[in-house]
């Protein structure tokens, strides 16, 4: 009698679904790991709030010593009393002739005279000795056309505090960020960390979370330190002065965005280029030029409007130099639109041109990799 063993069938092992991770999902969990680690950073936290106090110091004192001088002298003549009626913070002094008023303007006794001349826009216009008083520009409700008597001893100090204020704003945030992701691209490649990365995401996504990463933090310092900006004058009771810089203010923030973006894919592709800590120097120095001259030039030459209107146009320094011409009044409503078109097409071409070298080289360990090389095809 034949016995029959039953068939035992082994029980089936489902291999559990790997899913890899998108783009917008490699490139984000890479954005996270670059901002967490910059905000567990005690040099960065103790860096911000050393700006953040000067920050907030130099708004109120430049508010309090405003509002020291809050009263603008006038000269007016009988056709012109009229325009300054009702005006707060202006002393009027009325006078007979127009020569009458340029006479206390040229010996000091009032800092600008208003005279009524049918001038565009308004039909009146400002005459002023050298320095043309901007709480009176701004406290009018449109700019009017402005006579300067002697303009070769012109200074207009406020023009020069903001447009130091835009060049030190972005020069310490792309300076600082854009060190910061050329460090840690050089980091990983040194310790072969990236080697781990590159096989769990693609190249292009770990490039563009770096980017992404630094750009929200320099982006959130820029909000606070606009934050601060508005705080303060409103405190202060500067809400002409306020009024006249918020429109450069926002224009500032959108360009330096963009143009942090540029800046900050060149800095990862030449830092992807050497091996060590040590050799970074070599390849990003001249990106470092780009930053530090927008503020020299905005030192040497904010008041001189070719140079700033030059500014203005090349993407390196348009973040700097546009928002200073809005501020002055030198800039027509389409020039900003013009200039951010301009900065958009050449952030797209850096970006391309950064992607290929950071490919090219990230993974090429040794000597430091040549920018032909980098930028050739494999």
């Amino acid at each position: 009698m034949t016995v029959q063993t039953p068939t035992v069938q082994a029980p089936t092992v489902q291999t559990p679904t790997v899913r890899t991770p998108s783009f917008a999902q490699s490139m984000w969990l890479v954005a996270e790991r670059e901002i967490g680690s910059k905000v567990r950073s005690k040099a960065f936290l103790i860096s911000f709030g050393i700006l953040f106090v000067l920050a907030l110091a130099g708004v109120i004192w430049a508010g309090t010593t405003a509002n020291d001088e809050a009263t603008t002298p006038v000269a007016v003549t009988s056709d012109s009393a009229s325009y300054l009626s009702g005006m707060p913070g202006v002393d009027v002094t009325t006078v007979a002739d127009q020569a009458a008023a340029e006479a206390l303007v040229k010996d000091g006794t009032v800092d600008a005279a208003v005279i009524a001349d049918g001038a565009p826009p308004l039909g009146f216009s400002v005459i002023v000795d050298s320095d043309v008083p901007n709480t009176l520009l701004m406290t009018l409700s449109q700019t009017p056309n402005v006579v300067v008597l002697d303009p070769a001893n012109a200074t207009n100090w406020i023009g020069y505090i903001a447009a130091i204020g835009f060049g030190i704003v972005f020069l310490f945030a792309a300076q600082t960020f854009g060190a910061t992701i050329a460090q840690s691209v050089v980091e990983e490649k040194q310790t072969r960390v990236v080697e781990l990365l590159i096989s769990a995401i693609p190249v292009r996504a770990l490039l563009a979370g770096k980017v992404l990463g630094n750009t929200v933090l320099a982006m959130a310092q820029i909000v606070i330190l606009a934050a601060i900006a508005v705080v303060g004058l409103t405190v202060t009771g500067q809400t002409e002065f306020l009024q006249g810089i918020g429109g450069p203010i926002a224009w500032f923030s959108v360009f330096f965005l963009f143009g942090f973006v540029l800046l900050a894919a060149l800095f990862a592709a030449a830092a992807a280029m050497v091996s060590r800590q040590e050799d970074i120097g070599s390849t990003t120095t001249p990106l470092m030029f780009l930053i530090l001259g927008p503020y020299f030039l905005v030192i040497f030459f904010w008041n001189n409007p070719t140079v700033l209107t030059i500014m203005s146009y090349v993407p390196f320094s348009a973040p700097v130099g546009m928002p200073t011409r809005l501020f002055l009044g030198q800039a027509q409503w389409w020039e900003p639109v013009v200039s951010l078109a301009i900065l958009l097409v050449s952030c797209v071409a850096a970006i391309l041109v950064g992607a290929k070298i950071y490919e090219n080289s990230i993974l090429r360990m040794g000597a430091r990799v040549k920018l032909g090389e980098a930028l050739s095809s494999r």
